[in-house]
């Protein structure tokens, strides 16, 4: 299981990173499209990841390990697709179904980790898998500005695309599955008990957007950084990442959960802070990295579950927080895109807030390892 996640887990990264770098240039060079077209097919993206859940009910119909192949599938075949629909209507449907298979996945794997790998070992699978995450955005990143040179967006979006198609493909081939494992209740579950595990991720996904939406806004806008420059800032993030990630996991392990995100929360406040104050553009790269490292401390939400639910709750539980995770999505860019034009610091002191609330919360984990 662990080679079988790895893989669909590059290919992963590959269809996010190839649809993440091209989209933009795409949708304006070659489809023609404006700003309100662009921010749509955005939020559009974020659909799936808000109906997660409904992966609970796939998995009557086919094993959880096949749906993490069926969802690279799809993903594959959203990217290699995206070239031959050079249009509003195309680039919504093609963005619809990569991103249906993106997140499914994400969904998928987060579930299969916790079941297959032991307590003393998930941070340090979830650790790994962000490590070569990183990595492969290294070499997407690398092939795509060379491959630029040569080909045009659609014979670049088809090379990709197939090449995730073949994962997989790959995948439907494979069988890891252990016939001892305990089996998963398929069906939507709510719990309780599980509240801190509901509001950490919750937050995580609120301070995420917080993150995507307008760190690279900050750096752009206001520092002037230009294409060159946030590629750079891109790749030596990942180089770092790649040798933190594992790092990260084995501390969970070793300190547990509470201690690594207090860790992360006390840090954010002081970075969120620093964003809003800062005129230095050296400081805000330092910034935009440290907020990236701290990022990765968040896998220690999923670790947290698995040590206090019901082993038959992963998988149900896993697409719920997936969707808990998204809801964050819907309203927090829009909000502070407005928030941003009063005040550019305004979104960034908001998210010192939630990390103080946050801070707060992690403190009712009682577990240490």
């Amino acid at each position: 299981m662990y080679i079988y996640l790895i893989v669909l887990s590059i290919s992963s990264t590959i269809g996010l990173e190839v649809w993440r770098t091209l989209f933009n240039n795409f949708a304006v060079e070659i489809a023609g499209l404006s700003g309100n077209h662009v921010g749509m097919i955005q939020s559009v993206r974020e659909i799936p990841g808000f109906l997660a859940l409904l992966a609970v009910y796939f998995i009557l119909f086919i094993r959880e390990h096949r749906l993490s192949a069926l969802s690279i599938l799809f993903l594959g075949v959203g990217v290699a697709a995206t070239g031959f629909f050079p249009s509003y209507a195309g680039l919504l449907l093609t963005t619809l179904i990569m991103s249906f298979g993106f997140h499914y996945y994400e969904t998928t794997n987060m579930s299969l980790t916790l079941q297959y790998f032991d307590k003393s070992i998930s941070p340090w699978v979830f650790g790994k898998q962000r490590s070569v995450a990183a990595a492969s955005s290294i070499v997407v990143g690398i092939a795509i500005y060379f491959l630029a040179f040569f080909l045009i967006y659609k014979q670049i979006y088809i090379i990709m695309g197939g090449l995730i198609i073949v994962a997989g493909v790959w995948g439907f081939t494979r069988d890891p599955v252990d016939r001892n494992l305990i089996a998963q209740r398929k069906k939507m579950i709510l719990r309780k008990k599980y509240w801190l595990y509901y509001f950490l991720t919750f937050m995580a996904g609120a301070r995420r957007q917080i993150f995507m939406a307008f760190s690279v806004l900050l750096l752009v806008e206001k520092f002037h950084y230009s294409v060159q420059q946030v590629t750079i800032l891109f790749v030596i993030n990942n180089i770092i990442n790649y040798f933190l990630s594992p790092m990260i996991g084995r501390g969970i392990i070793r300190f547990g959960e509470r201690k690594v995100l207090s860790l992360e929360y006390f840090s954010l406040i002081f970075v969120f802070l620093a964003y809003a104050a800062t005129d230095s553009k050296m400081i805000v790269a330092i910034l935009y990295i440290l907020d990236h490292i701290f990022f990765n401390c968040s896998m220690a939400i999923r670790t947290y579950f698995q040590k206090v639910g019901d082993p038959r709750d992963i998988a149900p539980s896993m697409a719920v927080g997936f969707t808990i995770n998204h809801i964050a999505a819907v309203f927090l860019p829009a909000v502070g895109g407005l928030l941003w034009v009063v005040d550019y610091r305004i979104p960034f002191v908001a998210g010192a807030a939630m990390a103080c609330v946050s801070l707060l919360a992690v403190q009712k984990i009682k577990i240490q390892s």
